[in-house]
């Protein structure tokens, strides 16, 4: 985060304001990815339920947790004057297009929906990982995509578990 020295041009007084603009773009590919998410899990909607009843409380705490991780980014990026990015990614786009293409050919089953919210959580998990490694997020943003991180690999270890023992 870079300090720029401003200058007021009616007081004559110097002060500094911070550049957070690489914290609103990583914060930003983050609600993205948050977002590639959200779509994510509506397509699994019911998909797994049947075979895999006892995760339904779980898949539901996860859809509550992106909300909410949706939310505390983008008043995060609010909060540092960015503009919001409430889009998603087109590599999330992609994902879920080949999704509905492999559905269509080789059936909707329970456990092709588990592999792709598993392949969906670690790509959440990595972009995360990145953003705390890349060091342009400022400490509080840090502090909430680190507590996001431990919620997604919280969320991984569930399904992947699940998904190692339907192989």
């Amino acid at each position: 985060m870079v300090r720029l020295l401003q200058k007021d041009k009616y007081t004559n007084k110097k002060y500094f304001i911070m550049d957070n603009s690489k914290t609103v773009s990583t914060l930003n590919d983050l609600l993205n990815i948050t977002n590639d998410r959200i779509k994510g899990f509506s397509k699994v909607e019911d998909k797994v339920w049947e075979t895999y009843s006892p995760l339904k409380n779980d898949y539901d705490q996860m859809v509550r947790e992106s909300q909410t991780m949706k939310s505390d980014l983008i008043a995060l990026i609010s909060e540092r004057g960015g503009e919001v990015d409430d889009t998603s990614t087109t590599a999330g786009a992609l994902h879920r297009t080949w999704i509905d293409v492999k559905n269509a050919f080789g059936g909707d089953n329970a456990e092709s929906t588990l592999e792709n919210v598993v392949f969906g959580e670690n790509a959440a998990i990595d972009a995360y990982e990145e953003a705390l490694e890349d060091g342009n997020l400022c400490p509080q943003s840090t502090a909430v995509v680190a507590r996001q991180l431990e919620q997604l690999k919280s969320s991984y270890a569930k399904f992947e578990t699940l998904n190692k023992s339907v192989d």
